[in-house]
């Protein structure tokens, strides 16, 4: 096993739709009346990774690793404090961390995002029809095509065109959720990045958003990055998936090869936390142990080595380089090559 290069060997082919290399985003704490820098979080320290035209990219962990400031710096929601977010459009490479304002506008057309709420990202007093055509409007759609662009697309998501003058208030979760999809595609972008869209809805619901997002994909030839918590959520609907912990990614891979056969303790730990497929199974899994480190004093050398069952004194005194297994399965561990890790929901 050899340690991986930080920039990707060259691959004949077209060159993948986004690029993110050495991506941080820090926060400062400011206490006191003058307001002074007291400590920084860390929130994004250093993530690497590609995403295919077409592809779709879970990005998972535990709640505050990082994963939706990931989304958010990417999309320029938040500046970046430091690195690349390359974005191949129209035949050529914009990197979108250092672009001014004025010339990122006009590349939102290609990039939306759909959140998490569908209750409080939808503005209440406004019809779904202005919802959905706010976008248009914002970036110069003549009038006279935003009601078809509308019509079709609340079609495509599977709801009523006749509906479209009607309120938030009035669809249930599920529906007000595919408003939300209609407004971050009614642009066609190529790129969607997708928080948590289906974690506020009942589980009946969630399959029947899942299954209208991977048809969607289909038929539009979208490129996802969907984070979530929910692993088997990223089972169904992912290519491959990238596990974040405390600002970081300590795994990487195709979803098959990750999920058969994990090489991060920390990745076996989440996976421990997801239902078992088999009632025998259930039980037989350790559990979860310990806390997320604080990104604002994250511990040295490995970040995962207080909670790991496998960590050594070199795991607390050097930091672990991502380190190639195959070459599309990355992990963040000393001993990736050594540890016989399984799947414990799957009983591997």
């Amino acid at each position: 096993m050899a340690e991986a290069p930080s920039q990707p060997a060259a691959v004949v082919g077209p060159p993948p739709l986004l690029s993110v290399r050495g991506l941080v985003r820090h926060f400062a704490v400011r206490r006191g009346f003058l307001q002074r820098t007291v400590s920084v979080v860390r929130a994004v320290d250093g993530v690497d990774f590609d995403v295919a035209a077409g592809e779709c990219l879970g990005l998972v962990g535990e709640s505050g690793c990082g994963k939706t400031t990931v989304g958010r710096t990417i999309l320029r929601a938040y500046r970046p404090t430091a690195g690349q977010v390359i974005f191949h459009i129209n035949g050529r490479d914009v990197d979108l961390a250092t672009l001014p304002q004025r010339r990122l506008r006009p590349l939102r057309q290609h990039m939306q995002m759909v959140f998490q709420d569908p209750y409080s990202s939808l503005n209440p007093r406004m019809t779904v029809r202005d919802i959905v055509a706010e976008p248009l409007l914002i970036h110069g759609v003549p009038r006279r095509d935003r009601d078809p662009r509308v019509r079709q697309i609340l079609e495509q998501v599977g709801l009523n065109p006749q509906h479209m003058h009607r309120y938030p208030h009035a669809f249930s979760g599920g529906q007000r959720q595919r408003i939300g999809i209609a407004r971050a595609l009614v642009l066609r972008p190529k790129l969607v990045v997708a928080d948590e869209p289906v974690s506020a809805l009942d589980l009946s619901v969630q399959a029947q958003v899942l299954n209208l997002l991977a048809d969607l994909q289909q038929r539009m030839g979208l490129t996802y990055l969907f984070i979530t918590h929910n692993l088997p959520v990223v089972r169904h609907l992912c290519d491959r998936v990238a596990v974040m912990y405390c600002g970081q990614i300590v795994e990487i891979g195709p979803v098959s090869a990750v999920f058969s056969r994990p090489r991060h303790p920390y990745t076996q730990m989440l996976m421990s936390c997801a239902p078992a497929t088999h009632p025998s199974k259930r039980g037989q899994r350790p559990p979860a142990v310990g806390d997320v480190p604080d990104p604002a004093n994250p511990p040295a050398g490995c970040r995962f080595h207080p909670r790991c069952a496998y960590a050594t004194s070199r795991c607390s005194a050097q930091e672990p380089p991502m380190m190639q297994i195959t070459p599309r399965h990355l992990a963040r561990c000393h001993y990736a090559d050594e540890l016989q890790l399984s799947n414990p929901a799957s009983g591997a």
